[in-house]
């Protein structure tokens, strides 16, 4: 063999050799037919709805993967702090999250729409929306930008307005009331006055009991009874204007997604769409059984905002939204997606579901 050939030769071997090495070292788990991934999200493990439904998609990927993708679960402050599982899951410090968009819009205002926007999507509109109206195609070009690959987690459904120690009777009543809301609501509110304080979940229930805040929205009757609000507040405000219908991620580090094989990426994607399913329903029925008990055992009044509260809010949305669509060309291009499709909702839900339910009520009520 000539010295040039065996030189050749022996430099291809080698470097199929190093490359060989390099990717058993990079990723020993897929090497080995086994992916071992982190969970984090801001709420802590077993809490209704959420934390629940985020252990129960890490067991559902386990078992449809056969094991050969184990995700371990991590509650708000177990891993890394509540507020930052976006920054973990970027960074690499973990490897998948469960949240809501709008905990991190310091990152983006773009990322608003892909939870809620005050009157805006509902709990199957939402998706619909995603699905069909070229929402997770914009979720995932903005979500691209910090390296991560969203999918839709579900929604609460209608949420409530929250909590109050005091009844708001008008716009007078909430200039100088220390809420916690978050998302949109919470822009909206400072803007009529309110002074707006965000909180993780685990901090609403001491802060309403010591004083710090006046007033605070979580989700619903299932959530607000196991936290436990009930008792610090007797005004029950409903519905909430600013999340009718937010939706949850399961959010992973794309460059681990896209390093997966095909058959364990649609593992992910199809185990994320059944949680989807799941969370809606388990808030849904959970939230129906909640509200006679939360009304009949507790000294507690329900209320909703006035016409005139509404029209107001309704203004400054209105004003709050156009502000966020004029950020940059991508977050223009997800505002005129999202409002276009609401308006059509709107109309649509104004002659269907909203002419149901007060059908239904005059039969069943």
């Amino acid at each position: 063999m000539k010295r040039r050939s065996f030189v050749k030769g022996a430099g291809i071997a080698a470097a199929a050799g190093t490359a060989a090495a390099a990717t058993t070292l990079a990723a020993p788990a897929i090497a080995q037919g086994r992916v071992e991934w982190n969970m984090v999200m801001p709420w802590p493990k077993g809490t209704p709805g959420v934390g629940v439904n985020a252990e129960r998609f890490a067991q559902r990927v386990i078992a449809m993967s056969d094991g050969r993708i184990n995700i371990r679960t991590f509650g708000a402050g177990e891993l890394v702090p509540p507020f930052e599982s976006f920054d973990a899951v970027q960074s690499g410090t973990a490897d998948i999250m469960h949240g809501t968009p709008y905990f991190w819009v310091g990152k983006s205002k773009a990322f608003n729409y892909f939870t809620t926007l005050p009157f805006g999507l509902n709990a199957i509109e939402m998706p619909a929306w995603l699905t069909y109206g070229g929402g997770q195609e914009l979720w995932d070009e903005v979500y691209a930008d910090f390296g991560l690959k969203p999918f839709y987690a579900g929604s609460s459904g209608l949420q409530a307005g929250g909590w109050f120690k005091t009844e708001i009777n008008s716009l007078d009543d909430l200039q100088g009331l220390k809420i916690r809301i978050a998302g949109l609501g919470g822009e909206v509110m400072r803007r009529v006055g309110a002074v707006v304080v965000l909180l993780p979940p685990g901090e609403i229930l001491p802060s309403m009991q010591s004083g710090a805040i006046d007033a605070a929205e979580w989700i619903g009757p299932w959530n607000d009874v196991a936290f436990g609000l009930q008792k610090v507040a007797r005004y029950y405000y409903v519905p909430a204007f600013h999340e009718p219908g937010p939706g949850l991620e399961i959010t992973v580090n794309k460059a681990k997604f896209d390093a997966l094989p095909a058959d364990l990426q649609a593992i992910v994607q199809g185990a994320a769409a059944a949680t989807a399913q799941e969370t809606t329903t388990d808030f849904t029925y959970h939230n129906i059984q909640a509200f006679g008990p939360l009304l009949n055992d507790y000294d507690v009044e329900l209320r909703s905002f006035s016409d005139d509260i509404v029209a107001r809010l309704g203004e400054v949305t209105r004003e709050v939204a156009e502000e966020i669509g004029a950020t940059d060309a991508l977050t223009q291009k997800i505002h005129v997606s999202y409002i276009d499709f609401t308006r059509k909702a709107a109309a649509y839900q104004g002659s269907f579901d909203e002419t149901m339910l007060r059908q239904r009520r005059l039969v069943w009520a």
